[in-house]
């Protein structure tokens, strides 16, 4: 997948770096061995001698000093691990997966066939493979024993996404809002999904405003598609819509802070770490029930998830958060100790390195 430190950023890139940094940090020896990219590899022939000259390179590198263990970030059709089984074999190492995918509807396409089995391959040579995904769970153990599949929740550091009302007073002044309620949305702006989600809630933004709701909406991220959205917000909200650009992680709390409700479909998100980061901050978020929301928002208690197939149900959610304020917030209350009870990532990071302790005692008695 990504190596870490790669330029364009994301969810799961995110939880990869952090998984790394919580290993660090619990005093484990832990190495980065390859930043080979393994995204769609299998299909470029031509490009196969990086696999070759980076297993061998490992190979030398475990013969002189040999580890314990071997831990795989994200493993699926279009970036199955294609070192990891082979060296875990020839170096007779256990071999744990985090994040493994399997997906049986991508072996019916000539496309993903090759990818398909290689990650099935893998999967099959995990002595253990985490999921943070309930969906990703099942499919797994139509796979795998239970004994070798484990869930863990996704989670963030929630001390780093602590509501501030300074934060809040400071930034409602410099947009001069008033008394105007405040809709939060972020994401990159590249083309796909991730731009049609942008434009869903101008959208519905552009409904409530007309049906003479007082609210402004303020965009946080970047990319490709930027100037495309900022002509869009503008024809559709005028002044009503603010870009922010690219927002630094560790500063993303004040904005969330600022806001009533936090808005973004997140159409075949994995999860989106937002969303837990947007309730850590006691904001309210609406998206839809479809994707990986749903594994981090509690439905009618931290959020509002309406299915896809019913659009309008979006904006009426977004609606109700900001003209409700019974409503809205016991929910701003609830989703800050959600985050906190079932997502805090020192908790089930710790379930994770538990889990990998185990198995080293059960292959290694001695």
């Amino acid at each position: 997948f990504k190596p870490m430190g790669h330029r364009n950023p994301s969810g799961d890139l995110i939880m990869g770096t952090e998984l790394f940094s919580y290993f660090e940090s619990k005093q484990h020896d832990i190495e980065l061995v390859s930043r080979l990219r393994c995204r769609w590899l299998h299909l470029k022939p031509w490009k196969w001698w990086k696999i070759v000259r980076a297993y061998y390179r490992i190979h030398r590198l475990f013969q002189k000093n040999s580890p314990d263990i071997w831990l795989t970030y994200h493993s699926y059709y279009k970036a199955p691990d294609l070192l990891g089984p082979r060296l875990c074999k020839k170096s007779d190492l256990p071999y744990v997966i985090f994040q493994g995918i399997y997906s049986t509807k991508r072996r019916k396409h000539f496309k993903t066939w090759l990818g398909f089995q290689l990650n099935k391959r893998a999967l099959c040579s995990a002595n253990l493979v985490f999921t943070n995904k309930k969906n990703d769970e099942r499919n797994l153990l139509r796979l795998l024993p239970p004994e070798r599949v484990q869930y863990i929740a996704p989670g963030i550091h929630p001390d780093k996404f602590e509501f501030d009302l300074v934060s809040r007073r400071s930034l409602q002044n410099r947009w001069k809002t008033g008394e105007k309620k405040i809709v939060f949305t972020a994401a990159m702006f590249r083309p796909g999904v991730k731009t049609k989600g942008v434009q869903q809630v101008i959208d519905s933004c552009a409904t409530l405003i007309s049906n003479g709701i007082d609210l402004q909406l303020v965009i946080a991220g970047d990319g490709a598609n930027r100037p495309f959205l900022v002509e869009y917000a503008q024809k559709r909200l005028g002044d009503a819509a603010i870009f922010l650009g690219k927002i630094p992680r560790h500063e993303l709390y004040r904005y969330y802070s600022a806001a009533d409700v936090f808005a973004f479909p997140g159409i075949n998100e994995s999860l989106g770490m937002v969303f837990l980061e947007a309730q850590s901050c006691g904001l309210p978020v609406v998206a839809y029930n479809n994707w990986g929301a749903n594994e981090a928002v509690v439905h009618e208690e931290t959020g509002s998830l309406p299915p896809y197939s019913q659009k309008e149900k979006f904006t009426e959610a977004i609606s109700t958060l900001l003209t409700n304020s019974k409503l809205r917030k016991p929910m701003r209350n609830a989703a800050k100790a959600h985050i906190r009870k079932n997502h805090d990532i020192e908790k089930n990071y710790a379930l994770i390195e538990a889990n990998i302790l185990k198995l080293l005692s059960k292959m290694s008695p001695e």
